[in-house]
């Protein structure tokens, strides 16, 4: 069987993130289970060879590199459409939340969010206008939906008149190098990147849904209960996104004291993440709205406890009120009452460590890219055979 798979999100230097992470650990996975079947990778510029998993794998190439609206439309109408008329895949997998309108092969589609409803600002309006004009047709479109949580299946089902009971789940999940970590090494996190001095950690890109400037707000407010003897840090890891001027206007806004317990580190690799979840007092993660929300069952994996938001998709990723402690993003002073919890209750860091890294046993990238191959079954068998 002959398998198309659109994994221009696969980028080259392996800095991956949401839709790039779901990409390559799904279509791993997939590559193993299936070893009779060929994978056509369909990027858009030159690949790395890493992002081949299993002999089974062809890459092609095809132009040209779709970043840009018009270059989208190009890509998947022009390019995709065109190699998928002349090779004839028994169907054609999109990981990434776009896909072909012009094709008769069976689609399968993943949908990681619908942000470009509930948060418009946050997006560029031409990207914006490009998403509200093909996600609905894509998702009315194509044989099988996947979503990537229960809150964006049911959003997806609401937004764009779908029955809710035909998209498939397959969540993220984290990587097996996320896990509990010894004292010995989480000290030494510590005394690299906190002055060996206890943190909280954020991490994500530094986007305006991200809720960036309400978190920092709310360190200020614990930093001014617990004192100036207080010797706690905050550590935000990640690149700087679009838009990200409104997060260091906020940062600047803190009183000295407490800007010079906040850290930048930008992006570290995935060993350094791995420690720094592990040795932190909590990931502290509040985002307005989430299709999953990845640093949630990561950090819980590490046996970190979790601080997250009590909107979209996030109780439900992390387990509920039981596994982590749920705060109104827009609210700092709420976000601020979570973290000085957590400081002062050693008690309730080991419940939530705990009942964290049993939530994240949940997740699987072996069982979603299963859920993947139910789908592309699926959606061969939706299509009506040739007389």
């Amino acid at each position: 069987m002959q398998i198309a798979v659109t994994t221009r999100f696969l980028l080259p230097g392996g800095q991956l993130e949401g839709l790039g992470r779901f990409t390559a650990e799904t279509l791993r996975q997939l590559v193993q289970q299936q070893p009779e079947c060929t994978f056509h990778f369909l990027f858009d510029r030159a690949y790395d060879p890493a992002y081949l998993f299993g002999p089974n794998v062809v890459p092609h190439v095809l132009h040209p590199p779709a970043r840009h609206p018009l270059l989208m439309i190009a890509w998947y109408e022009g390019a995709v459409a065109w190699w998928l008329r002349q090779h004839r895949p028994a169907a054609l997998l999109s990981p990434e939340g776009f896909t072909v309108l012009g094709t008769s092969v069976p689609r399968v589609m993943v949908l990681h969010d619908l942000a470009y409803i509930h948060r418009p600002a946050d997006m560029h309006a031409l990207i914006r206008r490009y998403y509200a004009y093909f996600i609905p047709r894509f998702a009315r479109a194509v044989e099988q939906l996947v979503a990537v949580s229960e809150a964006t299946r049911e959003d997806v089902a609401r937004q764009y008149g779908v029955a809710a009971s035909g998209i498939k789940v397959a969540y993220n999940a984290p990587a097996a190098h996320f896990q509990p970590q010894s004292a010995q090494a989480q000290g030494a996190v510590r005394d690299r990147f906190s002055q060996g001095q206890p943190y909280f950690l954020f991490v994500g890109a530094l986007h305006q849904r991200k809720n960036l400037g309400n978190l920092l707000r709310a360190f200020a407010l614990f930093k001014a209960q617990a004192g100036q003897s207080d010797p706690t840090k905050l550590l935000i890891v990640g690149r700087e996104a679009w838009r990200a001027g409104p997060i260091f206007a906020a940062y600047k806004s803190l009183p000295p004291a407490v800007q010079a317990a906040v850290h930048f580190t930008g992006r570290v690799g995935e060993p350094e993440l791995a420690g720094l979840y592990a040795a932190a007092l909590a990931t502290v993660y509040v985002p307005f709205f989430e299709g999953f929300g990845l640093p949630v069952v990561e950090a819980q994996a590490s046996g970190c406890p979790v601080v997250t938001s009590t909107v979209s998709s996030l109780p439900e990723v992390a387990g509920g009120p039981g596994s982590a402690l749920l705060c109104d993003p827009a609210q700092p002073a709420e976000i601020a009452a979570a973290l000085t919890q957590l400081s002062r209750d050693a008690a309730l860091r080991a419940r939530l460590q705990a009942a964290g890294l049993a939530n994240a046993a949940r997740f699987s990238w072996a069982r979603s890219a299963n859920v993947l191959w139910q789908a592309v079954q699926q959606a061969i068998q939706t299509m009506p055979t040739p007389a």
